[in-house]
């Protein structure tokens, strides 16, 4: 049996949401919103490099029914960013990152079963780190829409409770250590040119680029007492230790609490029903 559940969000992303949802802050906001522009490629990817995997190389049979459920779970979160973007292109924005992105995950696709998957674990870590900060610390969503902060914290919800899937999934299927860190050394390197590019360019088509409380928010967020640089720089230097394992830091609480609290946030679907999506 499965110790995930595959949701999907009751809320909806129609009727559009503030130009600036996060609180009135354009850099959170833009930052957030380069990060959704990202993800159902993301997603997509992550979703194809687990069904690259037969399920032949992974005996556990609760471990082959996690991998149908995360599969299910990516599924509703790119459903939902798919919405999400819409409504950012209305606004103006324009994913700039997409083709470089996209030729990426191409080559990914045609490359190694396991290589693919390594840059899956990596990325699910970083995603992983940024989900505990969203639900742990009070910043990054203050102020944030109602139904802007139920969607964000409803996917670190999920990001958190399979935290642990594609890690084990690759180990169980013969990944080495010094693959997982080659493809974690690159996806760093890919994921901060894409993210900090995307934002750039979000605040420019926004005219806030070059304004100053922008730049005091980007400080704040990244370097403040609870900024996301001092609170992500220890748990990604753990994924190098060959010890490394993402339970080795157990925060299934957050996303446990977080969901008993907003029962009415969400509701639960087959794993079928979200792999329509």
């Amino acid at each position: 049996m499965s110790t995930l559940t595959v949701r999907k969000l009751n809320v909806d992303l129609s009727n559009g949401f503030g130009r600036h949802w996060a609180g009135g802050d354009a850099y959170r906001t833009q930052l957030l919103n380069a990060l959704s522009m990202t993800f159902p490629l993301g997603e997509q990817s992550f979703i194809d490099s687990m069904r690259a995997i037969s399920e032949q190389r992974v005996a556990d049979p609760a471990l082959r029914a996690e991998m149908r459920d995360f599969i299910g779970q990516e599924a509703s979160h790119r459903f939902v960013h798919v919405q999400y973007n819409a409504e950012l292109a209305k606004q103006g924005l324009v994913f700039v990152r997409e083709a470089s992105i996209a030729r990426r995950m191409r080559y990914l696709a045609r490359s190694d079963p396991l290589s693919w998957l390594a840059a899956t674990c990596a990325v699910e870590h970083y995603t992983a780190v940024l989900a505990d900060c969203a639900l742990r610390l009070p910043a990054l969503l203050a102020g944030a829409e109602p139904d802007m902060r139920t969607l964000w914290s409803w996917h670190a919800a999920e990001e958190t409770e399979h935290k642990g899937v594609a890690f084990d999934v690759y180990r169980a299927a013969g990944g080495t250590y010094g693959r997982r860190i080659a493809m974690y050394l690159t996806a760093s390197v890919m994921l901060a040119i894409d993210i900090g590019l995307q934002t750039t360019d979000n605040l420019r088509r926004d005219g806030e680029l070059w304004k100053a409380r922008t730049w005091r928010s980007g400080m704040r967020t990244w370097f403040g007492a609870d900024g996301l640089f001092w609170q992500a720089l220890g748990p990604l230097l753990h994924y190098l230790s060959p010890r490394f394992h993402p339970w080795q830091y157990d925060n299934r609480h957050l996303a446990t609490d977080w969901l008993a609290q907003h029962a009415d946030a969400v509701r639960s679907a087959g794993t079928r029903d979200a792999g329509r999506y």
